[in-house]
């Protein structure tokens, strides 16, 4: 390990928070497609703010397909180490202390939306490679750093850019968590709609509701009786964290014992088969494996249809578990008058944990942290999914959990500095020549 480099990012500290300040002003979430803009404005203005920036810092950028921005150190445009994160954020939503697209520090914590998922991450290796290239090193391989635009709504921002450019030849996403992370879960979201007449004595259901996240606050009506859920908001890959304001909605109109027979019935289901049961016990789904744990399930959103009802329920399943398996268990665990249709699915991936560069990471995060470096699974989804051989690796250290997607989401600076220090000593790790 380098010795210089802590002492230098202490040294350069506020010009970095600067520069991130600025990044987490935009407001990039994805929006309406527009000319040379396929997410929307904001995502389009945090790729060109990234590109100004690589330039103004002396390195080689451009962007790709109007999807994914780079600045790269060296000339090889095929044969390179990438480095991919994204600036791209999911809505801020309500409930915040601080402004979301302003980035506060208070007693040594950053707050900001994206300050961890992900622009204060990729943004620390932008920066960590521009001191590693003032202080004269020069890597013996290509380094590229990708900014995507897309990563929260689906990484469609990865095909665009991989019709033009070559994918890394290996890398990583600091968009995980420590230490390297060798296997991801499959994910898949269904959507449960049920034929259900009764529904129409319900209300309009109220509150704002997406995958990415457990509801934390939802109303409606029935029978001229208002109900209000209050819940926590929790990532839907770490629904224990929360309180789910869609099943505690469903307790309270099963309380309640009003309405018509069959929309009871509907409800009882819920509280029975979903309520705080995240390992899907109560819909044989508790599958689990050595790799990766258990299964998680969080139903997520909760609408009213022409028909009846939608239930959208997001699932993580273990690593050695097929989609189709989870597929036919739920099928049989459906409530009467329901079809199932898939929204969304992320199949999982593996990488071999004695693969030499993975050995090169965890014994750079080993030597910088002195923590346990032995790779480890994970129930997130990142960009190792869909850009070939990249996995995740950071920037949650053990014991963080459920920040991201949230109000006032944070990251200390001793915690960002540390990443910062990380990625630069990996960077030389894995281009020495």
């Amino acid at each position: 390990m380098d010795s210089r480099i802590k002492p230098v990012v202490a040294l350069h500290w506020e010009a970095f928070i600067a520069d991130l300040a600025e990044m987490i002003q935009v407001e990039s979430v994805r929006g309406a497609a527009a000319d040379a803009a396929p997410f929307g404005s904001g995502p389009k203005q945090a790729l060109a703010l990234v590109a100004q920036m690589g330039q103004a810092y002396g390195f080689k950028t451009g962007i790709v397909n109007d999807a994914m921005a780079y600045v790269q150190w060296g000339d090889d445009d095929t044969d390179y180490l990438g480095i991919v994160g994204h600036l791209d954020v999911v809505a801020a939503g309500s409930g915040w202390h601080t402004p979301p697209f302003e980035l506060t520090r208070h007693n040594g914590t950053l707050y900001g939306r994206g300050v961890l998922d992900n622009k204060g991450p990729i943004m620390a290796c932008l920066y960590g490679m521009k001191l590693l290239c003032n202080m004269g090193f020069q890597p013996a391989k290509t380094i590229r750093l990708i900014f995507g635009s897309d990563e929260e709504s689906g990484c469609a921002d990865v095909p665009l850019y991989l019709e033009h450019e070559a994918p890394p030849q290996f890398g990583f996403t600091p968009d995980g968590k420590y230490p390297v992370v060798y296997g991801e879960r499959g994910i898949v979201n269904y959507a449960l709609d049920t034929t259900l007449p009764a529904a129409a004595a319900l209300g309009p259901i109220v509150g704002e509701q997406a995958k990415d996240h457990v509801p934390d606050q939802l109303s409606t009506t029935l029978a001229g009786q208002v109900f209000k859920a209050i819940g926590k908001r929790a990532p839907t890959n770490a629904p224990e964290l929360g309180v789910n304001a869609l099943t505690e909605l469903a307790k309270q109109i099963v309380a309640a014992k009003l309405g018509p027979e069959a929309l009871q019935a509907y409800f009882a289901w819920i509280v029975t088969h979903l309520a705080d049961q995240h390992h899907g016990q109560g819909l044989d789904l508790a599958l689990e494996d050595a790799d990766s744990g258990a299964l998680i399930m969080t139903p997520y959103r909760l609408s009213k249809t022409a028909a009846g009802l939608r239930l959208g329920l997001a699932i993580r399943y273990p690593v050695s578990v097929s989609e189709a398996t989870v597929t036919a268990r739920l099928q049989s665990s459906l409530p009467p008058q329901t079809q199932l249709q898939v929204l969304r699915r992320l199949p999982g991936v593996m990488h071999d944990q004695t693969r030499p560069e993975i050995q090169t990471l965890s014994a750079v995060y080993g030597a910088v942290t002195g923590l346990n470096p032995t790779p480890v699974t994970t129930t997130g989804a990142t960009y190792a999914r869909v850009m070939p051989n990249i996995l995740a690796f950071g920037p949650s250290f053990p014991g963080q959990k459920g920040i991201a997607h949230k109000q006032d989401e944070w990251m200390t600076e001793d915690d960002l500095a540390k990443n910062m220090q990380i990625y630069m000593q990996s960077m030389l790790a894995l281009t020495k020549g």
